[in-house]
């Protein structure tokens, strides 16, 4: 995204940052056991140890991932006869299954090239406003990893991952005009600066003119041709019930509507084979290339201990929907267990493969209904479903309301006053504000780059409502931390978690005691992340007073008086400001 700041939000140019992105990528690295008080190992004993997500082994990982892929092979799929060579453009798309820019490039061409360009812009770059590093070292790793296993996954289909360090929109072309490519096939994004790239790169392919031997089908002009192609979301854009331009406000509307209206298109399939790659042309620009390493990318990590490990990649993605619908049997409890915070299994945990592209939302949705037919259909089975139509939703309103998603005011402009106050962000980035609940929250973000969905809602509310600081750098800190980022969805979440959010009813106060005491009864989540609160008694680990540091900042509701919570909430039905797929 290219966030344009407007002139009814100045901005407190102390808080610009971008010297202390180096700081800051350190901090990021920071094992959780460095962030609790050194006399809390001892108390910590008995602890959850740190659990992979998927908990399968590499092999089950990749029996699951097998099985999925022999399910979705058709091998009467034939080439259309088109000819030459097509490139595939790999962007927040990194996987094989269900991915239409693969098949429509292998459709079209004799010989396809896959390429990732490792952009400069994402993995080096500062965020907007703050100057946060753009992508953290946890992002990162998880990043590689899904590149890693992309490629095995095309060689397993005859192709390979040519990977190339720099902008896309000079990488693309001279890779073109080398292997006389008459298309790049893309998925198409919402945001600006993903919008912006896709022009560039367009404009560069303008300039490359395929030489008379190459691509002989084509017609004049011979100049490559980007074809973007839309594939992230549930409900193809072009299946909405109304135009982007006309989409409901309110997200009810939108969920009715494209339910009764609307159909899931089928997941694509695929040919046995995706191969070859082209002959010829790869040795003038440099051969295939290798996936970065974390310290070619000049970050660093330390493997934290306790926690959440997410493995990167399609193969673990569809890993986990196996082990998660199938194995453990978890998906017919799922409402019943979403808002919990501890552990991998109280929700799906597929949102960092659906933010990289690794798995696809359509299959997800396949597997519901495959699950519903042969085990049980109910509430929990469709609530997966409805959490990804919201995912949808932000989605198509960044689409709706473009750089609006990241102005102070929000999409509706809303005039406030926040504050900037540096040592009060500070405190809540680092999990240092005296409220057990934040406090453990924030320090499992840093840790892990995952918070869960009630989590986030809590955090959000905290630093907007009881702290009064600009939404902007919260969204900008998740931005660099988690692993499940996308524009769309972070943003979209921000703005209605601040009250600036396209529906002016999404505006709602969350009380810490009230939630500790419905979410976190018997504070084990806050004893996990804090172990010098496990030798507290389990009903004070929540509310510890003086056996615990200062609070930054007095609430603005202290959670005993429900009526006041209820007029500060303008929606009063049940809500999730946080509705991303977990």
């Amino acid at each position: 995204m290219l966030h344009f700041l407007s002139s009814s939000s100045p901005l407190n140019p102390q808080f610009l940052l971008p010297r202390q992105s180096a700081r800051l990528r350190v901090l990021l690295s920071i094992p959780v056991s460095a962030m609790s008080s050194s006399s809390s190992s001892s108390s910590s004993r008995g602890a959850l140890a740190a659990a992979a997500v998927p908990s399968l082994s590499a092999d089950e990982a990749g029996a699951a991932a097998d099985e999925a892929f022999l399910r979705y092979t058709s091998p009467s799929m034939r080439r259309s006869g088109g000819g030459g060579v097509a490139i595939v453009w790999f962007r927040n798309d990194l996987r094989v299954l269900d991915n239409e820019a693969v098949v429509r490039a292998w459709a079209a061409s004799d010989a396809v090239l896959p390429v990732y360009c490792v952009d400069p812009r994402i993995f080096a770059g500062s965020t907007h406003y703050f100057g946060f590093p753009k992508t953290g070292a946890l992002r990162a790793q998880f990043l590689i990893e899904c590149l890693e296993d992309l490629k095995r996954n095309l060689m397993k289909k005859g192709l390979d991952l040519l990977i190339r360090h720099g902008k896309p929109e000079d990488i693309l072309p001279s890779i073109a005009k080398a292997v006389t490519a008459h298309t790049v096939y893309a998925h198409k994004e919402t945001c600006s600066e993903e919008l912006l790239v896709e022009h560039l790169v367009r404009k560069g392919l303008e300039q490359i003119v395929i030489p008379q031997g190459g691509a002989s089908n084509q017609k004049k002009p011979r100049n490559p041709k980007l074809q973007l192609i839309w594939g992230a979301t549930l409900y193809h854009v072009d299946d909405l019930p109304f135009s982007v331009n006309n989409l409901p406000d309110v997200y009810t509307q939108f969920r009715k509507a494209v339910e009764s209206k609307s159909s899931v298109r089928n997941c694509s399939k695929l040919p046995p084979s995706l191969g070859p790659p082209p002959s010829s042309g790869l040795d003038e620009i440099g051969g295939w290339g290798t996936v970065p390493t974390l310290e070619s990318l000049g970050l660093s990590m330390t493997k934290a201990e306790k926690g959440m490990h997410f493995v990167g990649g399609e193969s673990a993605a569809l890993g986990r929907v196996h082990e998660y619908f199938w194995k453990k049997d978890q998906l017919k409890v799922y409402k019943e267990t979403r808002n919990g915070m501890l552990g991998p299994d109280y929700s799906t945990k597929f949102s960092p493969w659906l933010a990289s592209g690794s798995l696809s939302p359509r299959y997800i949705c396949e597997e519901v209904k495959r699950y519903e037919k042969q085990r049980i259909a109910n509430d929990s089975t469709y609530w997966v479903l409805f959490e990804l139509i919201w995912r949808d939703y932000f989605r198509f309103i960044s689409a709706k309301y473009g750089n609006s998603i990241f102005h102070l005011g929000g999409p509706r402009n809303v005039e406030s006053k926040w504050s900037q106050d540096q040592a009060l962000f500070e405190s809540w980035r680092d999990g240092r504000t005296g409220y057990p609940l934040i406090d453990a929250n924030m320090k499992e973000l840093l840790a892990t780059g995952f918070m869960s969905n009630r989590g986030r809602q809590i955090v959000c509310s905290f630093l907007v409502r009881d702290m009064g600081i600009d939404w902007r750098m919260g969204a900008e800190w998740f931005e660099t931390c988690l692993l499940d980022y996308d524009p769309a969805s972070n943003y979209g979440n921000w703005t209605y978690g601040a009250g600036v959010g396209n529906d002016p009813r999404e505006d709602r106060y969350f009380s810490i005691p009230k939630q500790a005491k419905t979410y976190d009864p018997d504070g084990e989540y806050v004893a996990y992340w804090l172990p010098e609160l496990r030798s507290i008694a389990k009903e004070r680990r929540n509310f510890p007073g003086a056996s615990y540091i200062k609070q930054v900042v007095p609430l603005k509701f202290d959670g005993g008086h429900q009526k006041r919570d209820q007029q500060f909430n303008r929606q009063r039905k049940p809500g999730h400001m946080y509705r991303r797929q977990k």
